[in-house]
């Protein structure tokens, strides 16, 4: 079944759990569309775990396109959403629709998600006028992570607390059709969830969220530049592929590969005719 932002919706009125995973290519994208995850994000994280940036600032408009384009093409189900990137919202209205409406046209997205809170709503209102489905972010939004000082859990205090709910009932106010809540106390994650009626997307914020989001290269041991504490390795795919990649240049030194099995034949009598 085709998922979309009103099956979004209706999976937490129901109390189903909506499960999320980044992608950035086609041939990923569409093993997650076969395996029946629910939502795939385009995100900005591409930066750290596809074009090695050390963060998600660096990464532009056309190479969210271009990965978001891929992702597209590959999944047939699942909600494809597009991150927009650092500074193509922030700088005013105006070019926040302008870029979200790129996204849509060129990448080919179902959705965009921007990140920020009460700040934003001007962004999100003109976006969602547009016709074009927002998800918002709040928590640790890694676009602002030289103002965070690094990457810590917000929300610990009172008053982070107390902004992180306000934020959380302004962006829904605002349009948002579902917001994401990273690195957030569980227990109040679990209270945002509540206390709103669109869909949380949690990444290290409890099973409290109405769904969870990790990004692929984490949970199949794939990127191990940095291991964040709410991952989850479900599978060890990066030994995997090392292995396989020595085997296949150790086959090639040593001669085994390729093998008759894997070459093509050609009549000897062709080739007498070429001396």
């Amino acid at each position: 079944m085709k998922n979309t932002v009103v099956s979004f919706r209706e999976a937490k009125q129901k109390g189903e759990k909506i499960c999320l995973l980044t992608a950035y290519d086609y041939s990923t994208a569409r093993l997650m569309d076969e395996a029946g995850i629910n939502g795939i994000l385009v995100g900005d994280s591409l930066g750290n775990v596809m074009l090695g940036y050390e963060d998600t600032i660096s990464v532009t408009m056309e190479d969210m396109i271009h990965h978001g384009a891929a992702v597209a093409r590959g999944a047939k189900n699942a909600l494809v959403i597009i991150d927009m990137p650092f500074m193509s919202y922030q700088t005013s209205v105006y070019d926040a629709v302008v870029n979200a409406g790129r996204l849509m046209k060129e990448g080919r997205a179902s959705a965009i998600k921007l990140e920020g809170g009460s700040e934003v709503c001007p962004q999100i209102k003109a976006i969602t006028a547009a016709s074009i489905p927002v998800m918002a972010h709040l928590g640790l939004t890694p676009q602002s992570i030289n103002a965070f000082g690094g990457f810590k859990v917000q929300g610990k205090s009172e008053a982070a607390a107390r902004k992180l709910l306000e934020d959380a009932k302004a962006v829904e106010e605002a349009g948002a059709f579902a917001v994401v809540l990273e690195c957030v106390p569980a227990k109040l994650a679990k209270m945002v969830s509540e206390s709103i009626s669109i869909p949380t997307i949690g990444i290290g914020a409890g099973k409290g969220c109405d769904g969870q989001i990790l990004v692929y290269q984490d949970m199949l041991g794939m990127y191990s530049d940095f291991t964040p504490k709410f991952v989850r390795r479900f599978a060890t795919v990066g030994e995997t592929m090392k292995a396989a990649f020595a085997e296949y240049c150790k086959s090639v030194q040593d001669g085994t590969f390729p093998a008759p099995e894997h070459e093509f034949a050609i009549s000897d009598d062709v080739l007498e005719k070429l001396y």
